[in-house]
């Protein structure tokens, strides 16, 4: 064979075993047999190896995996990756659909969904091939998990279609079926090995394998529920969801259009019969607004879109004996129950724990010593008591009374006015406080101090190393080499040993170093301030620029700042009054902290035109994405928002804008300007 045949070889085995591949796992319809299609597969194999300027990055023999990620970098997701709002009951649903009905005139319907139990992922495609493939992560950045994905045979690596964007991303759920789940565990039971406790826990556990061969071997799945893009070739989500399955993506047959909540209603009742007969689990149904001009006129939370809610079925219950109660210190000094459990079986996990929440809920339960209580999965997570059966209760029970001093410092407990939690005052010197605030500061979304998780806070704090967030810039070399502790893991009962050796001492003094770079916000996020989260730091940081301002600024002055109310001014009132928590930011600016923002050059030349405007984008551009339209608006000063409002200075309205919009942004005399006009906005 010539290197020409060998090239039109090599494009023919290509094709026809994506073409199986897609038959097998997406269509459930083989057209040939496992052995016949191995033969193709070993003989497309072999001629990449002798003619690899021939192998294409998409060949079907990349599913076999062989990359090796020895750490996946961290993306930041083009379209962030929110949450949804959940549901249990049929009222919620009915009310769901009158705060939509209320807020727009058009018509539109409901897609609905199931809410697989598995891993979120977002694959983008160029021209047709698949490029990244970015997990959930925080929701704004993910990671980078594309050779793995790779390896999943559902997911299609090229698209034989000519009729797709030229970039567009599909987002879906990545599954283990319970067959593949069954057969991994008892894989895992001959070799001794720790057992998976739930197939999402083994779909998450291989998805972020280092080495993609072994992945491969996982036989995860993945079903997709939506495309984003700039020129999506529908306006509604049902659409766009089928011409996704058109061009080979794998997409339930059991996802419904619905016209009204009467049919969604339907769908639910009929998919909760028939959820226990699926290969693969589910929690529940989501529910979405089907037309995309409907879904931006409703806009977005902080958190959650206001078109698309989640619906779960009621948690599966196991009854068992309670034990005993402790009690779990957090780093705000929060105080929370914990029930101990005799181990029970609650969908697909044995629970030996149990949240009891606060005080009023154990007082309401009247927990004895010994009770029979029923045990289930609140939003098929976190374990809680649900109900004591009473009659089961012995004659000689004790009730439980409520800690009064806190379990590991024996600092008496107080309990605010208003607040559902008794807290441990000794915040600057009660161990699981001091443990809780520098893991927090090191923590992802604030410092991004790799290397010190894992229990190694721990091991510096009982080595006298630290005591607060600011030790950690003081650490050396010669300090945290050799350090050890050997720990064992609550559930399992293993024993697993904490050592530092001189790779991982060189990262982690190497990752302190750098996290003196991280922005402002980040570090007012870091410093862990009571019911400040990273939104409100970041627009505190934004409005007032440096922590000395923040110090200096009155209560007034903070509760002016947008989103910024009463209880979250107060906790930063108490922060900057507490003198220990004054000394942590000295020191903290002593090494080298970034505690004010960077004023580019252009601004403080007064190049900020839309300050004080509110813009509401809407529709397609020429020259932009929405996405950076927006970034465009807080650069030049100006502020976005989803939805519009007495308040909004402009609708900034592009191609296929929903015609609502302009009804009501004309209702609300917001002036409608174009691409041009918004530029012409921006050089002013």
């Amino acid at each position: 064979m010539d290197k020409q045949e060998a090239k039109k070889r090599i494009e023919e085995l290509t094709h026809e075993l994506h073409r199986h591949n897609h038959s097998y796992y997406v269509l459930d319809n083989p057209q040939i047999s496992d052995y016949d299609f191995d033969q193709l597969l070993k003989e497309l194999e072999k001629l990449e190896q002798q003619y690899p300027e021939f192998a294409s990055p998409d060949s079907p023999t990349q599913r076999v995996g062989g990359q090796v990620t020895k750490k996946f970098a961290s993306v930041k997701h083009k379209y962030p990756m929110m949450s949804l709002g959940n549901t249990y009951s049929r009222d919620e649903l009915e009310e769901f659909d009158a705060r939509i009905r209320k807020l727009v005139n058009e018509p539109f319907s409901y897609v609905c969904e199931l809410k697989y139990d598995g891993i979120a992922i977002g694959l983008t495609y160029k021209n047709g091939r698949l490029v990244q493939a970015l997990t959930r992560g925080d929701g704004v950045t993910g990671d980078d998990v594309t050779h793995n994905v790779r390896t999943i045979r559902s997911i299609p690596l090229v698209l034989p279609s000519e009729d797709i964007p030229a970039e567009f991303e599909a987002r879906g759920e990545i599954i283990m079926p319970h067959k593949s789940f069954i057969e991994l565990n008892k894989i895992k039971e001959q070799n001794n090995e720790a057992l998976f406790a739930n197939p999402r826990n083994a779909a998450s556990g291989s998805l972020k394998l280092q080495d993609s061969a072994l992945v491969s071997k996982r036989n995860l799945d993945c079903f997709m529920y939506g495309l984003l893009g700039e020129s999506l070739p529908f306006q509604s989500h049902y659409e766009n969801l089928q011409q996704a399955k058109a061009w080979g993506f794998k997409v339930s047959s059991l996802t419904r259009l619905c016209e009204n909540i009467n049919q969604v209603m339907e769908y639910i009742e009929e998919i909760a019969q028939e959820r226990l007969n699926l290969p693969y689990d589910i929690d529940g149904i989501v529910v979405k607004v089907n037309q995309y001009s409907v879904q931006e006129e409703l806009g977005f939370t902080s958190k959650a879109p206001r078109w698309a809610i989640s619906y779960k079925f009621k948690a599966e219950q196991g009854i068992t004996i309670l034990e005993d109660v402790t009690y779990q210190v957090g780093r705000t000094g929060a105080v929370t129950p914990v029930a101990k459990l005799s181990p029970v079986l609650v969908a697909g996990t044995t629970v030996k724990r149990a949240s009891l929440y606060n005080a009023d809920k154990m007082e309401e339960l009247d927990l004895h010593y010994g009770d029979t209580v029923f045990v289930e999965k609140g939003g098929e997570i976190i374990p809680k008591i649900v109900m004591v059966d009473i009659a089961q209760r012995p004659s000689d029970a004790k009730k439980i009374e409520y800690a009064t001093h806190c379990p590991r410092c024996q600092t008496p407990l107080e309990r605010k006015e208003g607040e559902a939690l008794y807290f441990c005052p000794n915040s600057d010197h009660c161990p699981p406080q001091i443990q809780g605030k520098i893991e927090h500061f090191i923590s992802r979304r604030a410092m991004n101090i790799e290397g010190l998780g894992e229990g190694r806070i721990e091991v510096l704090i009982n080595n006298k190393l630290i005591e607060k967030a600011s030790d950690l810039y003081g650490l050396t070399y010669d300090q945290l080499l050799g350090l050890t502790k050997t720990i064992e893991e609550e559930e399992t009962g293993k024993k697993k040993k904490i050592s530092f050796q001189q790779k991982t001492v060189n990262n982690i003094l190497t990752a302190i170093e750098n996290s003196k770079s991280v922005p402002f916000e980040r570090v007012l996020f870091a410093l862990g301030i009571r019911h400040l989260g990273e939104t409100g730091a970041k627009k505190i940081a934004r409005e007032l620029k440096s922590i000395d301002n923040i110090v200096n600024s009155t209560f007034e002055e903070l509760t002016e700042i947008p989103e910024i109310g009463e209880r979250i001014a107060g906790s930063i009132k108490d922060f900057f009054n507490n003198h220990e928590n004054l000394e942590v930011l000295q020191s903290l600016k002593d090494a080298g902290l970034n505690f004010e923002i960077e004023v580019p050059d252009e601004t403080m030349a007064g190049d900020r035109p839309l300050e004080g405007k509110t813009i509401v984008v809407s529709g397609v551009f020429e020259k932009y994405s929405r996405n950076e339209l927006k970034e465009l608006i807080e650069k030049k000063g100006g502020q976005n928002t989803s939805s519009l409002s007495s308040k909004t200075s402009y609708l900034l309205a592009g191609e296929n804008m929903g015609p609502e919009k302009r009804k009501k942004a004309e209702k609300l005399n917001i002036p409608v300007i174009s691409e041009a006009d918004f530029e012409s906005l921006i050089q002013q």
